[in-house]
């Protein structure tokens, strides 16, 4: 049988399990809600553990508790950040919509370990390890903390090595010339690495844009309390808490210049959240760009191919799938889904605050992340055994009719077009379709006609 104890609050007493370390608004919480599976994002909780631990030693600072009292919260914000007590921060995503449930669940948890390390620190929740703050400042804080800390630790890390691959494939098929495409129909040449300089550049394009969408994130509305006014606030602690944080997370924190847009404003999360749409919408077309040019491989393009990680069917013996692009573009519709919920809950700052900060934090977490894993998985797993087939890459250049595209300034676009349509009416060469119509010799065409000239090094 389950030992508890009795916890009071002024709404009465409350049962808890007697190994948890948190009190009443946990098991209120816990009992509450009971919706879904998705739990608070471990980030969450982790950014909670710097902010609180900067916060403590900022109010020792300005008089507000003792030094004794800080050193307790940051003693337990450290046992927390170094992976000890996962399991007493168990609260639902859908909560009440300030996350003020999981601000006092952290609040309740440091207050019970840290009296239990320090005796006689009597930490209490709201008095002492919530002092000058509220949830209303201090989820939006957390959140942003996350935003910046996955970015710099797990997105742009993984953003840098598929770009790095792509840049050792475009050097890697220097001089292989391809057909181009447009509107799916065959298009002018250019070099193979010339196609992989453009999926490069649209990473080092999309990491731009969510280092400006950071800027923004920087901004912390630490100091803004219930309403964005600072009430019960010492107004140095925004400035004290932001260095601490800098200090702690060596990121650029700083306080919001305006608190009342700092509560109730999560336009920093729509723009970063449109970045990394941004970045999908990139994977997406590289993921679906590398899955057709593999494709085949006897009935298709075929112009690369792909590592066979896995068998592809159940039924069909030797069918290989390009499951690597299809990861890919799972996690980029995810992504798209997670950003008109991100849009939608930042559209509903009613008056001093937005109440929808919970499924922002987890819808950006789990974009964040999802991200970050697909593009090392479609790195190690896919770009990095990707090879060109220049045998049929040759001869689709050699099939190809916008070759007759060079012959614009010779003959004319009308004649060029008259030659490409007898061409595939009749199922001739270009070559041939040029001799028919009499508008070069094979000499003026072989001299004219030349792939790699069309192309702009």
């Amino acid at each position: 049988m389950e030992n508890f104890r009795i916890e009071k609050d002024v709404l009465g007493e409350v049962k808890v399990p007697a190994d948890k370390y948190w009190m009443s608004q946990t098991q209120r919480s816990l009992e509450n809600f009971r919706i879904g599976t998705e739990k608070m994002p471990w980030m969450i909780i982790e950014s909670f553990m710097f902010l609180k631990k900067a916060c403590a030693r900022a109010n020792a600072d300005l008089k507000k508790i003792s030094y004794e009292q800080a050193e307790a919260i940051a003693w337990v914000c450290d046992e927390v950040l170094a992976g000890r007590y996962t399991d007493q921060f168990p609260l639902s995503v859908w909560q009440t919509g300030s996350g003020t449930q999981t601000n006092m669940n952290v609040n309740e948890v440091i207050s019970m370990i840290g009296n239990e390390h320090v005796p006689d620190a009597n930490l209490s929740p709201n008095d002492i390890v919530n002092c000058s703050q509220s949830s209303n400042d201090t989820f939006p804080a957390a959140l942003h903390i996350m935003c910046a800390l996955e970015v710099m630790q797990d997105l742009k890390p993984a953003l840098h090595h598929m770009t790095e691959q792509l840049r050792r494939l475009e050097k890697e098929n220097e001089g292989i010339i391809k057909i181009g495409r447009t509107h799916l129909q065959d298009a002018t040449p250019l070099y193979f690495s010339q196609e992989l300089s453009g999926y490069r550049s649209m990473l080092e394009h999309n990491e731009a844009q969510i280092d400006q969408a950071l800027s923004f994130i920087y901004e912390l509305a630490c100091g803004a309390t219930a309403v964005g006014s600072g009430i019960n606030c010492p107004p140095e602690f925004d400035r004290a808490v932001t260095g601490l944080l800098a200090e702690y997370t060596h990121l650029p924190f700083r306080p919001d210049p305006n608190k009342f847009h700092a509560l109730t404003s999560k336009d920093a999360c729509v723009f970063l959240s449109g970045a990394l749409k941004a970045l999908a919408a990139n994977l997406m077309k590289i993921a679906n760009d590398i899955r057709l040019l593999a494709s085949g491989p006897r009935c298709n393009l075929h112009e690369i191919d792909i590592p066979a990680n896995e068998p592809g069917s159940s039924i069909m013996p030797g069918k290989v799938n390009p499951t690597q692009c299809e990861s890919m573009t799972m996690v980029c519709v995810q992504v798209m889904g997670n950003d008109a919920a991100i849009g939608f809950a930042a559209s509903q700052g009613n008056f001093e605050l937005n109440v929808f900060m919970p499924v922002i934090a987890y819808d950006l977490d789990q974009s964040i992340r999802l991200l970050s894993d697909s593009m090392r998985s479609f790195t190690d797993h896919c770009l990095n055994g990707l090879k060109a087939n220049k045998e049929q890459m040759h001869k689709f250049v050699d099939h190809s009719l916008m070759l007759v595209t060079c012959l614009n300034p010779v003959i004319g676009y009308k004649k060029a077009a008259e030659a490409a349509s007898l061409a595939n009416r009749e199922n001739l060469s270009l070559k041939e379709a040029i001799l028919q119509l009499g508008y070069l010799t094979s000499e003026q065409f072989d001299e004219y006609v030349d792939a790699e000239k069309m192309i702009n090094k």
